[in-house]
């Protein structure tokens, strides 16, 4: 069943934010190594229950967003397409993490299908 594995906060100021979310919560907060502005949040011990995600910058998208792994991106592009969501975007690859798109629920909610790459 797929989960949601991921989520994205978008900030105007990251570094605000950064700072909020460490010093409120205690999240662990270091700068990806990528070529876009994105830091990883790191919210918990491994094995503890919760999921892990990032902050980016407002020009990536200006809501929350979560990402939901799947086990075929096309598969379940069809199947939101079918039961009267949209894609949104066009597939990227993101190389060492996956093929991932943007899409929108029957209720205008934007979300994330990712299938992560496995080596």
């Amino acid at each position: 069943m797929p989960r949601v594995v991921h989520f994205e906060i978008p900030a105007d100021e990251p570094e605000r934010a950064i700072k909020f979310y460490e010093n409120v919560f205690g999240w662990k907060v270091t700068k990806w190594e990528g070529p876009l502005d994105y830091w990883m949040v790191t919210t918990g011990e491994d094995g503890e229950p919760g999921i892990n995600g990032a902050i980016m910058t407002k020009e990536m998208g200006t809501m929350v967003r979560n990402t939901i792994g799947v086990d075929s991106f096309e598969k379940f592009a069809k199947k939101i397409e079918m039961e009267g969501g949209k894609m949104v975007t066009e597939k990227m690859n993101i190389p060492g993490i996956g093929d991932m798109a943007a899409f929108q629920d029957t209720e205008g909610n934007i979300s994330v299908i990712m299938e992560p790459k496995m080596d």
